[in-house]
C-alpha cells in the first residue's frame, strides 16, 4: 500500500524564484507533481489544456465554487483561478507530493481549508535583490515592477503563517532545503 503524499504548499513575491526551484523539483522527484489550476480565461498561444491549465467557463467555475470543488480561488484581472480539490486529493492519496505554488492569499485559503499541509515561503536576501531579479527578466514596464514590489512587501508580512522560510540566495541550496523539508515532512506523516 503506498504512503500518502504531501500537500506542499509554496509561496512567494514575484522575482524570487518559484518556478524555477519548482521546475528543478519536478526533474529530480518523480513522486512529485505541480497542481494543474483551472482558469476562465481563453489560453495564450502554446498552452496546452490539462497541462498548464484546465480552462473553464465562468459558469463552470462558478459551480465548482459553489460545490466547495476548490481548495482556493481568486480573480485577477477579469479572469478567475482555482486549484481543484479532487484532483489533488486523489493525487495524494496514490502517494505524490502536490505542489501548489500560488500566492500568499491563495495560500492563506489552503491552510483554512485543510488540516493537511507542509507550507513553505520563499524569501530573497533584500528587497534590492528582489528588484534586481525583476529587472532583469526585461519583460515588465517600471509600472509593473514597482507594482510586484509593493505586492512582495505585503506578502512579505505573512511569513510567519508558513512552517518552513527557505532563502534563495543560492539555487542548489534552495531546492536541497526543498528536498531535505519534503523527506522530513514525508517521514513524520509516514513513519516507517
Amino acid at each position: 500500500m503506498a504512503n500518502d503524499g504531501l500537500l506542499i504548499i509554496l509561496s512567494g513575491p514575484s522575482g524570487c524564484g518559484k518556478g524555477t526551484i519548482v521546475s528543478r523539483i519536478l526533474k529530480e522527484r518523480e513522486d512529485t507533481i505541480l497542481s494543474v489550476s483551472v482558469t476562465t480565461r481563453a489560453p495564450r498561444p502554446g498552452e496546452i489544456d490539462g497541462f498548464h491549465y484546465r480552462f473553464i467557463t465562468a459558469e463552470e467555475f462558478d459551480n465548482m465554487v459553489q460545490r466547495n470543488d476548490l481548495l482556493e480561488y481568486a480573480q485577477y484581472s477579469g479572469n478567475c483561478y482555482g486549484t481543484p480539490r479532487t484532483a489533488v486529493e486523489e493525487h495524494i492519496k496514490a502517494g505524490r507530493n502536490v505542489i501548489l505554488e500560488i500566492d500568499v492569499q491563495g495560500a492563506l485559503q489552503v491552510m483554512q481549508r485543510c488540516d493537511d499541509y507542509v507550507s513553505v515561503f520563499l524569501t530573497v536576501p533584500s528587497m534590492e535583490e528582489l528588484e534586481k531579479r525583476l529587472r532583469g527578466r526585461g519583460t515588465e514596464e517600471e509600472s509593473r515592477v514597482q507594482a510586484r514590489l509593493t505586492a512582495a512587501k505585503e506578502e512579505l508580512e505573512y511569513v510567519d503563517r508558513y512552517q518552513y522560510r527557505v532563502l534563495n540566495d543560492d539555487l542548489d541550496e534552495a531546492v536541497e532545503q526543498i528536498h531535505r523539508i519534503i523527506e522530513t515532512e514525508k517521514s513524520r506523516k509516514n513513519p516507517q
